[in-house]
């Protein structure tokens, strides 16, 4: 399966503790193709459909529906917790979540 940079992609987080999110749901991949296509693992947002938008949620349309990539939640996983991948972020949507990303966790 290629995955690569800003693909959003079905993911089991099970299982999870406290108050990470939980369950099958779409994930943005974060993580560099550099990592994508020579590790076992990946950098993923997960993203959610609950409608509060936080100053670290990135706003993303996919499959009619808009959503968000909760960038505060951002974590490594393995591949094999990946089912399939759902499509791909827009170039406006990326460049929000590098900014995001930035203020998040470098700045």
């Amino acid at each position: 399966m290629g995955i690569n940079q800003y693909d959003i992609v079905l993911v089991n987080l099970n299982p999870t503790k406290g108050s990470e999110i939980k369950k099958t749901r779409p994930c943005l991949i974060i993580s560099p193709n550099e990592i994508n296509h020579n590790l076992n693992t990946i950098i993923i947002a997960p993203m959610t459909t609950t409608s509060k938008p936080y100053p670290t949620w990135v706003k993303i349309h996919h499959q009619g529906k808009m959503g968000w990539a909760v960038i505060d939640q951002i974590r490594t996983i393995d591949k094999s917790r990946v089912l399939r991948v759902l499509g791909k972020i827009s170039k406006k949507e990326i460049v929000q979540c590098k900014r995001v990303i930035k203020v998040t966790l470098v700045d």
